[in-house]
This record gives C-alpha cells, sequence and structure tokens, in this order.
C-alpha cells in the first residue's frame, strides 16, 4: 500500500496519483478479506484481530481522505 501512494505522488500527474491511491485503497480491501479468511479458518495467532481491523479501517479512511483532497486540488 505505501508502495502504491508513493508511486502515484511519484508521477507528478492528479490523474494517476489519484488512480494509485485507489489501487492503495483496493489493497487495504484484499488485507481485510485476508485477515478474516485467516480468523474464519482459525489460522490467525493474533490475540486481538479487532485491532487489526481498526487499524485497517483506519488506514481505509486516510487514504479515502487523500483521495478526496487530491480530487478537490488544482494540480494537472
Amino acid at each position: 500500500m505505501p508502495s502504491n501512494i508513493a508511486e502515484g505522488i511519484g508521477r507528478n500527474y492528479k490523474k494517476d496519483t489519484i488512480q494509485f491511491l485507489h489501487i492503495a485503497r483496493g489493497s487495504l480491501y484484499e488485507l481485510e478479506t485476508l485477515v478474516c479468511v485467516s480468523e474464519m479458518l482459525g489460522l490467525s495467532e493474533i490475540e486481538n484481530l479487532q485491532e487489526v481491523f481498526k487499524l485497517i479501517k483506519d488506514s481505509q479512511q486516510l487514504v479515502n481522505g487523500l483521495i478526496g483532497r487530491y480530487e478537490k486540488a488544482d494540480l494537472k
């Protein structure tokens, strides 16, 4: 996810940055799904998965905020 954000910003075009932010957000949804699957299969050794889910949700909100900011920004 951080690499997607960095790549998008590094391209110096608003459209590209937004696209890579969307990809980063998608990666967070993939991570959330994998954590759910590991929990359902009993494979997770993490004691408090709720904290992991909270961190994922917080990250999703941050990326959504970045997407909104770039969409409103007066950039190329």
